[in-house]
């Protein structure tokens, strides 16, 4: 394989690992629950970090190009594990659900091996994509349903 193949591959397996791990952060718990309860066989998952819960210092842009100011802190929840295989998965989410951030964390290591990976996509992650894509759908629908056309009349110059 020459090095730009490999860079290239690298590349996608990157913005897919990112793509899984937003995922996963987005994940209610009981989403994590069910795909955890189909397993067909359990990692035993060792914890390497956490889950430990702490704050986040948010910043943000006034319109969006200005300076940027703290906003204010935020509770997030972190973890890393370790399977028995080697792989180690890592996951964050907002809040303090402690049990969320460590099923992430094994599902982000079982995302990362061969075996597993298609399981992930079609149990967890498919669901998690069209759960969230109806609720942008469902967002619009009520911004439309609003929605003000402000038109102007032209008058003469009398």
């Amino acid at each position: 394989m020459k090095s730009a193949d490999r860079n290239n591959a690298a590349s996608q397996t990157a913005s897919g690992r990112k793509r899984a791990a937003d995922l996963l952060a987005r994940a209610e718990r009981s989403e994590l629950s069910a795909a955890w309860d189909a397993l067909p066989q359990k990692p035993a998952a060792h914890p390497v970090r956490g889950p430990e819960t702490g704050l986040v210092m948010v910043r943000g842009r006034i319109g969006g190009g200005g300076a940027p100011f703290n906003l204010g802190e935020v509770t997030v929840t972190r973890a890393t594990v370790r399977l028995d295989s080697g792989s180690v998965g890592h996951a964050q989410a907002l809040g303090t659900d402690r049990e969320k951030a460590r099923l992430a964390a094994i599902f982000d290591a079982l995302w990362q091996e061969e075996a597993t990976k298609d399981f992930v996509e079609r149990a967890l992650l498919l669901p998690i994509t069209e759960r969230i894509a109806a609720a942008e759908r469902r967002k619009a629908d009520e911004t439309a349903a609003t929605r003000v056309d402000f038109f102007t009349m032209v008058r003469g110059d009398n």
